[in-house]
């Protein structure tokens, strides 16, 4: 985890910082394991295939999930993730294994973001950022927007 980030060192503009994911096929067996989702288009490349959407495709709820650990790693341990929401606007596709702990290689994401408002409300010092994940062609796969409380150094 980050330094604790301050309220007062956060400036309307300014970039969250940049949280770098891999996914693989290998990351989407653990995560259909963990959060119970078995949707076979996240393991079967013909079942997608079939249903569309060209192969195996990542979990979005994983994709959300990544935002999230990009904010909460960003505002750091007393911070408050105050409002989270994000949506699902492309699909994004998993390396595939050449090992056990090796991948043949792909995409990587960087889950990104920028703050667009600091406030105080009710004695909450508050900021407001737009955040996405974008894949290795640069498309804003996953756009969503959070509302963080910072700690306040005064």
């Amino acid at each position: 985890m980050a330094e604790q980030l301050y309220w007062e060192d956060v400036k309307e503009g300014g970039e969250v910082t940049t949280l770098t994911k891999i996914g693989t096929t290998q990351m989407l067996v653990r995560w259909a394991g963990a959060s119970g989702d078995f949707n076979p288009q996240h393991y079967d490349a013909k079942f997608g295939e079939a249903a569309g959407t060209g192969g195996i495709i990542i979990h979005g709820a994983l994709k959300r999930q990544w935002l999230i650990h990009l904010m909460t790693d960003w505002i750091g341990g007393e911070g408050t993730l105050k409002k989270f929401s994000c949506s699902y606007r492309g699909m994004d596709y998993p390396r595939y294994m050449k090992t056990m702990t090796e991948d043949l290689g792909g995409d990587t994401w960087l889950c990104k973001g920028t703050v667009t408002k600091r406030y105080v409300e009710d004695g909450d010092h508050c900021v407001d950022c737009e955040i996405w994940v974008e894949n290795g062609q640069g498309q804003k796969t996953t756009p969503g927007s959070a509302t963080v409380i910072l700690p306040s150094k005064g």
